[in-house]
């Protein structure tokens, strides 16, 4: 059975003839398959055929959660009757997020289950939050049919399972985490929520490609996938919609992974930034967009004479190829020799970036360490560099200069004409518009 798309196959093949997915085949056991029983919980009934203009289109209150960034990037809270899946790698905090919101909440019951870890374990991290609850049920349990039947006796008013990967049905003969078994347990859990109007948090994990683990039809059945992002060796976490049929895909969430659990940055540009007091060249402060929420960075370079035959070229946080790219335009566009230099590039934060508005700041910061000369901590930018050394426009930049406006920025250099028909006279911050590289240069180095 392919892994991708769920086509079957009485052999292993090593592309998938449905969908072309490589070395996406999985064995599986074929056994009789018995007529599907509903869940306990669910009725049975047959739908009623409505017509569209009959239908009431009055939105349903959605179940307002304590973090303010998840509420937003799930589009206004939890939607009676929705699925969610929680994705990202091991360690990065999805059951911590999901525990803290949910112990938080006093008005309804909460069934957790837990195919992974102990009800001991899951009390030790409620203890680590600080926070306990009289109205959460912690349920260790890998059986489906179990599951549902603590539902029926709790009549819960959320359900969360962690992680869906664990959890088997008895109807089926494959292990866990297998392709049929992952999308059996998922199907049940939907017909459960839109049938009886709770919602169901699934959490997922992550293959070492970074894509959720199991079939790709999971992703189509629930009806929101969270992505939580981040590295383990870095403070920050984002957690970003993938998939949001009751919001928009481009909200974007940050946490700070803390002592006591993870903590909402709701102005992410300030910690990003260091100190104003601190004259540092190969520092160039860019405005980037993510999803749709506006912050500045800082863009750090360094730049030295090659130790070695070959010169280095190190980068973190950013493309790697767009870096050399870049270079190549300063040396034959503009004249700047880095052939025979080492370049050192990082984005401040443990951030990953891979906005084109952020290569302005790239070129500035780079040329900034190699003459060590220091950009004002008050000028930011924004710009796409083209190969023929012009500065492109970016979108969104009103939106930029508004957040640089916000943090106290003096000046901001954009590309030329991509201003046109804004407003300016609300901003109180100078606007420098430039066309090419060897401008923009000019006005920070004159």
């Amino acid at each position: 059975m392919c892994g991708e798309c769920g086509h079957e196959s009485p052999r292993w093949e090593g592309k998938c003839p449905a969908c072309g997915a490589w070395n996406s085949m999985v064995e599986e056991k074929v056994v009789a398959k018995p007529s599907r029983s509903p869940s306990p919980v669910a009725g049975s009934g047959p739908s009623e055929a409505k017509v569209l203009n009959e239908i009431s289109a009055e939105q349903q209150p959605r179940i307002q959660l304590p973090s303010g960034e998840l509420n937003r990037v799930l589009g206004g809270g939890l939607v009676p009757g929705g699925m969610v899946l929680i994705g990202g790698e091991p360690g990065v905090g999805k059951s911590t997020l999901v525990l803290q919101n949910l112990l938080a909440i006093r008005s309804k019951t909460i069934l957790y289950a837990s195919g992974e870890e102990s009800a001991t374990q899951i009390k030790m991290r409620a203890d680590r939050i600080g926070r306990g609850s009289d109205n959460m049920f912690i349920v260790c349990e890998t059986s489906l049919e179990n599951i549902f039947a603590h539902i029926e006796a709790i009549n819960p008013g959320i359900v969360v399972i962690d992680s869906i990967q664990t959890i088997a049905s008895e109807a089926l003969d494959s292990s866990a985490g297998s392709v049929s078994q992952v999308r059996e347990c998922a199907a049940q859990l939907l017909k459960y929520a839109k049938e009886s109007g709770v919602p169901v948090l699934l959490i997922g994990h992550i293959t070492k490609e970074g894509s959720l683990a199991g079939p790709k039809v999971l992703e189509h059945i629930v009806d929101a996938v969270l992505q939580f992002e981040g590295d383990r060796q870095y403070m920050f976490r984002i957690l970003r919609a993938i998939k949001n049929r009751f919001g928009s895909t481009s909200e974007l969430g940050i946490y700070e992974m803390g002592q006591r659990g993870l903590r909402e940055v709701l102005n992410p540009s300030e910690l990003l930034l260091t100190g104003a007091d601190q004259a540092l060249s190969g520092i160039a402060i860019g405005v980037t967009i993510d999803g749709a929420r506006p912050f500045l960075i800082e863009v750090q370079a360094l730049v030295s004479t090659a130790a070695y035959g070959t010169p280095q070229r190190s980068v973190t946080g950013f493309d790697s190829k767009r870096m050399n790219m870049l270079l190549a335009v300063l040396e034959k566009r503009v004249g700047f020799k880095l052939a025979a230099k080492d370049v050192f590039l990082n984005i401040a934060g443990g951030l990953r970036v891979s906005d084109p508005a952020l290569d302005l700041p790239v070129i500035s910061a780079i040329l900034s360490s190699n003459f060590d000369t220091v950009i004002p901590h008050s000028t930011c930018m924004a710009g796409e560099v083209g190969l023929s050394g012009e500065i492109r426009p970016v979108g969104r930049l009103e939106q930029r200069v508004s957040e640089a406006c916000k943090l106290g920025m003096e000046r901001m250099i954009v590309p030329k004409g991509n201003l046109k028909g804004v407003d300016l006279s609300r901003f109180n911050i100078e606007i420098i518009e430039v066309a090419r590289v060897d401008e923009a240069f000019r006005t920070l180095f004159a």
